[in-house]
């Protein structure tokens, strides 16, 4: 077995989470635009004169080189890129809900270089104030899709034919949408026009924003086993306050 120790340097990421390990190190989750997401030991960063003590912010790309062959890495060096503006208010809790999303949902070392390019867009656009429901909608969905769990928007479950804008459908979330009249329940109904906006990515009007709301909810609980989310119950709780 070569000695040889695997790196990677000078790549763009961005922290996901941290947490404290041993008396003045960090254990940071990177999400990476070459290498996905990877953990890390940043030794030394709780140090007052450590280097990475004031690199290693939230929602800020980074440019970072790392080492080593285990599930954990070593981080050898931090610098600050520049060019995001902070987050603040409700788009600071909108960044922690995208965080959470992509720690739970995505295996570590599994690269996913267009998911990458929509979370820094979604920073961007949340850091300028603009409309955070459809911007969280239009991630969850790429999220979604890049995770390999696309959702079925655009055809009938059963048939296979295409959505009908002006129909009515059930969306049941190991099949996809069937039409009202097909499979009676208590679920809520869908217009088609609202699921082929969310196909194509089009979260603009305020109807495709509520239905993809309860939908996207609906699928992202399933896929995380029905645990619950903490940065949606803390928006959540604000948002009733």
């Amino acid at each position: 077995m070569s000695s040889t120790r695997a790196r990677a340097d000078h790549q763009t990421a961005f922290l996901l989470h941290s947490y404290p390990w041993r008396e003045t190190s960090l254990i940071v989750e990177m999400f990476s635009r070459e290498y996905g997401r990877v953990p890390m030991v940043a030794k030394g960063a709780r140090r007052a004169g450590s280097m990475l003590r004031g690199v290693l912010m939230g929602f800020q790309p980074l440019d970072l080189s790392w080492s080593g062959k285990g599930e954990v890495k070593t981080l050898t060096q931090a610098h600050w890129q520049g060019g995001q503006p902070l987050l603040t208010g409700l788009g600071l809790l909108c960044g922690y809900y995208l965080n959470e999303l992509l720690i739970r949902l995505l295996a570590r070392e599994d690269p996913h270089p267009a998911l990458f390019d929509a979370y820094a867009e979604t920073l961007a656009r949340l850091a300028a104030r603009e409309d955070h429901s459809p911007l969280l909608r239009a991630f969850e969905l790429v999220l979604l899709r890049e995770a390999g769990y696309a959702p079925l928007l655009a055809e009938e479950a059963d048939s296979g034919e295409p959505v009908q804008a002006g129909a009515h459908y059930l969306y049941l979330i190991e099949r996809g949408p069937l039409p009202a009249t097909d499979a009676p329940t208590d679920l809520p109904l869908i217009p088609g026009r609202a699921l082929l906006a969310m196909a194509a990515g089009d979260f603009s009007a305020a109807e495709t924003q509520a239905h993809a709301k309860g939908l996207m909810r609906r699928l992202i609980h399933y896929h995380l086993g029905g645990q619950p989310l903490e940065s949606r119950r803390i928006l959540m709780e604000l948002q009733a306050l």
